[in-house]
C-alpha cells in the first residue's frame, strides 16, 4: 500500500499542449551582447539598458518618437519610381521596386508628412532603409523637393531623417542629379529664412551624406551611427592603411566638426522642440 503512495493516478488525464514561447520574447545587443526583454526594449525606445547601443528601427517609428500625437499627416504617398533605364542586375529594376513596395508597405525610401513638434509646425522626411538599403533615386528626390515647396508655401521647418546607403545605381545619372536638386531646394529654404534640421542615423552613407543629409542648419546625430561617403572597407583598401578606431562614426565626426550635436533617441524630441523655439520665434511687433 506504501508503494500506490508514489504512484500517479493519470485516469481522466488530458495532456495539455505545450506552450511555445515567442521567438522575439528576448533580444540580443549587437554591441556588449546584453539579453534584453523584448518590450523593455520598446520602452527604452530601442537603445540597450546596458551599452546604450541604438538598435535600427523602421522609419514609422520616428513618426511616434519624434512628433506631437495626432499631428501626423503624410503626403505624397503615391508617388512611386519608373525604371528609366530598363535597369537590370540579377533581377529587374521594376521587380525590386515591386519587392520592396510589397516588403515595407510604402510606395518608396522616403516618406515626408506635416507635423507639429512641441506645437511648431513642421515638414518631415524619414528614409526606410529597409527600401532598397534607402537609396535615393528620382522619386526620393521629388519627394524632397516638394517637402521643401511645403515648407516654403506654410512657413514650416524641415525635419530630415537619414537612414540610407546612398545614390541608386538602378537609376544612374538620374539618381546622381537627385544630389544637386535637393542641394538646390535647401538654398531655396533658407532664402526664405526657414530652418532644416538633419538627424543622421546608423548608417547615413554615399550620395546621401555628400549632399541633404550634412546640408542642415543644424546637423545632429544618434550615437555610434555610420556616417560618411565610401564605406571603411573600400577606405582601408585605397590607402592601405589602418583606420583610426571608431572611425566614420557619430563620435568621430563629432570630434573633428562635422556635426553640431550627437543625441541619443531619447533626447531628440526634447533637442528639436529647443531649436524650433530657438528658429522659429515671432519677430517683435512694431512699436
Amino acid at each position: 500500500m506504501a508503494l500506490e503512495w508514489f504512484k500517479r493516478d493519470r485516469t481522466g488525464l488530458v495532456s495539455q499542449p505545450k506552450k511555445a514561447t515567442p521567438d522575439n520574447l528576448w533580444v540580443k545587443c549587437d554591441s556588449c551582447g546584453e539579453i534584453v526583454f523584448s518590450r523593455e526594449l520598446e520602452k527604452r525606445l530601442h537603445v540597450c539598458p546596458k551599452c546604450g547601443f541604438h538598435f535600427p528601427v523602421p522609419g514609422d517609428k520616428y513618426v511616434s518618437i519624434l512628433t506631437d500625437e495626432g499631428t501626423w499627416e503624410e503626403f505624397d504617398r503615391e508617388l512611386h519610381s519608373t525604371d528609366p533605364l530598363g535597369f537590370k542586375d540579377q533581377m529587374k529594376y521594376s521587380d525590386r521596386i515591386a519587392a520592396s513596395m510589397k516588403k515595407t508597405g510604402l510606395h518608396e525610401a522616403l516618406t515626408t508628412g506635416t507635423c507639429a513638434i512641441g506645437g511648431h509646425p513642421c515638414v518631415m522626411g524619414i528614409m526606410e532603409f529597409a527600401f532598397m538599403g534607402g537609396s535615393v533615386g528620382s522619386v526620393v528626390g521629388e519627394k524632397f523637393a516638394r517637402a521643401v515647396d511645403r515648407c516654403l508655401a506654410e512657413r514650416r521647418a524641415l525635419i530630415v531623417v537619414s537612414r540610407s546607403g546612398g545614390m541608386r545605381m538602378q537609376e544612374g545619372m538620374v539618381s546622381l542629379m537627385q544630389m544637386a536638386k535637393t542641394s538646390v531646394k535647401l538654398v531655396e529654404l533658407a532664402d526664405a529664412g526657414l530652418p532644416y534640421i538633419s538627424l543622421l542615423t546608423n548608417p547615413t552613407t554615399g550620395g546621401t551624406t555628400a549632399s541633404f543629409s550634412m546640408l542642415g542648419d543644424v546637423n545632429l546625430a544618434e550615437p555610434g551611427a555610420l556616417i560618411g561617403f565610401a564605406g571603411p572597407r573600400v577606405i582601408k583598401q585605397t590607402i592601405g592603411q589602418d583606420l583610426p578606431p571608431g572611425f566614420q562614426r557619430s563620435e568621430f565626426l563629432m570630434e573633428k566638426g562635422f556635426l553640431d550635436r550627437i543625441v541619443p533617441r531619447s533626447e531628440i524630441k526634447s533637442t528639436l522642440e529647443t531649436l524650433l523655439t530657438f528658429f522659429m520665434k515671432k519677430e517683435p511687433k512694431a512699436s
